[in-house]
């Protein structure tokens, strides 16, 4: 902040000046004549920072003595000149306790999310794979998941526990590719985890990141910066190592997990795109979504297995597990339902990339979490594929931020 003050004919005369600390000594001082004119002389003084005042030029006034004596005067006209400028430190805003604790309970909400979701999700799994082993038929398992996640959140709906969506013709238009792509994604899963191992499936599946680079790059037309496309290759390369590497290695468990890749990269891409401007809580948008792919899938499960299938197959598995077979299939379209539900609550919460940083370790989880339950072989290599793989997952999701 700089004020300035010229006066043409006016200055400031200065008289003998004397000892400040003699008692006997008064100081005379000359008047000072009346300022004449002061044109654009702007005085706001900022009470935010502290204020610095320049010091006068040598050159102009002088050095003063201890004595009142001034050493050498060289005038350069009748110009005053005062100078203040703001010091240039950061502030640091005050934090209330309200406010602190208001941080600090989101941070415990995230954190609660975030276990409850891998921990639902660990439990699926396990489930998921136990009556796939006794009940082979992904399509009706797929189904009956959609099924009771639908039927929980009607009961929500109708008992008030929770609010109902406002919905209207161009919110389930917008839905439904986006429908599509999940009824595809989530049967090709299920196949794949039918037919191989949970945490073969998981592996595969941690190379979403790649395909959604691939898709976005070449059909959509979407750039993205050099490390984003340099952390596909720990990505592809571990996914690969740990394919060739597998001990129950199976084409259509592995093409299961590759096809549920692609649908679920262009589910998000949909969602993205046909969502904007609706507002859908995340419970409420997942169970919206549960309910049309349930009605897209319905179809195609009938004609794919069939109910004789799906009757002779129920008895062969109540004959060989007993009545604990009916928690399984209960459990795991359950827990389906729920750790869906929460990664979708937790999404309103944090931010796309906190999100899939979590999405990687929640597959860290789950591989490791069915390795230990089913005692899955796994040979070195085929261990070293697949943490080379999440690596490359977790340095997309920092690439991208």
């Amino acid at each position: 902040m700089m004020a300035s003050v010229s006066q043409s004919a006016a200055g400031i005369g200065v008289g003998d000046l004397v000892r400040l600390k003699a008692p006997c000594v008064r100081p005379r001082i000359a008047p000072v004549h009346a300022v004449s004119a002061i044109k654009n002389l702007d005085l706001t003084v900022s009470t935010r920072k502290p204020l610095y005042l320049a010091s006068p030029e040598q050159s102009r006034f002088g050095l003063l003595h201890r004595d009142g004596s001034l050493l050498a005067i060289r005038p350069r006209g009748h110009d005053f000149k005062c100078e203040a400028y703001e010091a240039d430190r950061s502030e640091v805003p005050e934090i209330s306790p309200e406010q602190a604790r208001s941080a600090s309970a989101q941070k415990v909400k995230i954190g609660i999310y975030f276990a409850t979701w891998w921990a639902l999700n660990v439990v699926f799994n396990i489930y998921n794979k136990k009556v796939l082993n006794a009940f082979p038929y992904p399509w009706l398992t797929s189904t009956l998941s959609l099924a009771a996640g639908s039927l929980i959140m009607l009961i929500s709906w109708a008992t008030r526990i929770a609010e109902a969506p406002k919905t209207d013709f161009n919110f389930w238009k917008a839905l439904a590719p986006v429908a599509v792509a999940h009824t595809i994604g989530h049967v090709a899963a299920t196949v794949s985890m039918s037919k191989v191992a949970v945490s073969f499936t998981h592996i595969i599946k941690s190379g979403e990141p790649a395909f959604s680079v691939l898709v976005s790059r070449f059909l959509l037309g979407e750039t993205f910066p050099v490390p984003v496309y340099l952390s596909l290759v720990p990505i592809i390369g571990g996914c690969a190592l740990a394919a060739v590497t597998e001990l129950n290695f199976n084409m259509t468990g592995f093409m299961g997990a590759m096809i549920s890749n692609l649908a679920f990269v262009f589910r998000n891409i949909f969602s993205k795109r046909g969502m904007k401007g609706l507002s859908v809580s995340g419970m409420n948008y997942y169970a919206c979504l549960s309910m049309l792919s349930l009605v897209i899938l319905t179809p195609f499960a009938i004609a794919v297995e069939g109910p004789q299938m799906w009757s002779a197959g129920w008895q062969t598995a109540l004959s060989q597990i007993g009545p604990n077979f009916v928690w399984w299939v209960a459990a795991q379209s359950v827990f389906y339902h729920l750790y869906n539900q929460v990664s979708y609550m937790s999404l309103d919460e944090i931010s796309p990339l906190t999100f899939s940083i979590g999405n990687t370790m929640k597959r860290i989880s789950v591989i490791v979490s069915s390795i230990i339950i089913f005692r899955t072989p796994v040979q070195p290599v085929n261990a070293l594929g697949a943490a080379i793989a999440i690596l490359g997952t977790f340095i997309y999701s920092q690439a991208k931020l």
